[in-house]
């Protein structure tokens, strides 16, 4: 059998040999063959292909073994233009690091370490406990989790043992560790109550702009919304409005809403100037991104290798061969 990665982060790639073991070739393809025909002679029917993107404009993919994607959103994988034969699944392991990073930026929301340090100066120390130096905490303050997935249940944990009240919002409302749950239909109704709203949504038709101006108004004056999910749940116009005008009290954005897809490709995260804003806290898409992430996920994908020669059920099935 035989791997080949494409569209597919670079330390991952170098951590697959190694996981996948001696028998398992590994090889590259560019990035054209997920989208064109040109690579399509090169390609093997027992292949396992890694990619984050597959896209066959009027055509279909080659017979493969395996569409495995890198990592957990498949808002770039067409699965009408995957051959139907072929199940495709991705992979998770990033839910502790993100979870993580929800709580270190709420934590710098309310603390301002970095200000803080900035503003200790010789001639600062006796005014110490002055307005400057006092800061917030997260205890008694409540998080919004919208999505209550792997990302949103493992933050819930923690904000939990911060001493932070949990309602969630779920399209299955099963529990968890969370004090409310509710559905959907209720985001509006829940979101008034938020210190902090954290958006974990994947990017579907139903997700694509959920957080729209009339949702953004519902907010706290106060309240800071999260996004780890996919930018484009939130409105770009509208948010970037409503941080302007602080009619919500300021965001923590990972996920953007243009991207370099292409070699020299270089458009900026926005159209919109959010680098201008004093109420934001912005990161390049690196919350999830630790060493144990690529290794989490090199196990996974080895293992899923390893199940597809043996004819054993897949893990993280997204759309299963037919």
């Amino acid at each position: 059998m035989r791997v080949v990665t494409i569209v597919c982060p670079p330390a991952l790639r170098e951590r697959l040999p190694a996981a996948l073991g001696p028998d398992v070739e590994v090889v590259t393809f560019p990035q054209e063959a997920c989208n064109t025909a040109e690579h399509d002679g090169d390609f093997r029917p027992d292949d396992v292909v890694i990619s984050m993107e597959m896209r066959r404009p009027g055509g279909m993919t080659p017979k493969l073994g395996l569409v495995q994607l890198s990592g957990a959103g498949t808002d770039r994988i067409d699965l009408a233009t995957v051959d139907p034969s072929i199940p495709v699944c991705n992979v998770f392991d990033h839910e502790i690091p993100i979870a993580e990073y929800v709580i270190a930026t709420m934590l710098e929301w309310q603390i301002r370490l970095g200000a803080m340090r900035q503003g200790f100066t010789a001639e600062t120390w006796a005014s110490r406990t002055a307005a400057p130096a006092t800061h917030g905490e997260l205890y008694g303050k409540t998080l919004g989790v919208v999505g209550f997935g792997r990302i949103g249940k493992e933050a819930a944990v923690r904000a939990s043992a911060f001493g932070m009240k949990v309602i969630a919002v779920a399209r299955r409302p099963d529990g968890g560790p969370a004090d409310e749950v509710h559905p959907t239909e209720a985001l509006a109704d829940v979101l008034p109550r938020c210190d902090f709203v954290l958006d974990t949504l994947p990017l579907t038709e139903a997700t694509r702009g959920l957080f729209d101006a009339t949702m953004l108004a519902a907010m706290k004056p106060t309240g800071v919304i999260i996004n780890v999910g996919r930018g484009g749940t939130i409105d770009e116009e509208a948010l970037f409005e409503a941080l302007s005008k602080k009619t919500i009290g300021g965001a923590i954005i990972d996920v953007w809403y243009q991207y370099p897809r292409e070699p020299g490709e270089a458009p900026p995260p926005s159209r919109f100037d959010f680098f201008s804003l004093d109420n934001v806290i912005m990161t390049p898409h690196a919350s999830a991104i630790t060493d144990a992430l690529w290794d989490r996920r090199a196990a996974t994908i080895a293992e899923n290798v390893r199940r597809l020669q043996a004819g054993e059920p897949l893990l993280n099935v997204v759309r299963a061969a037919q």
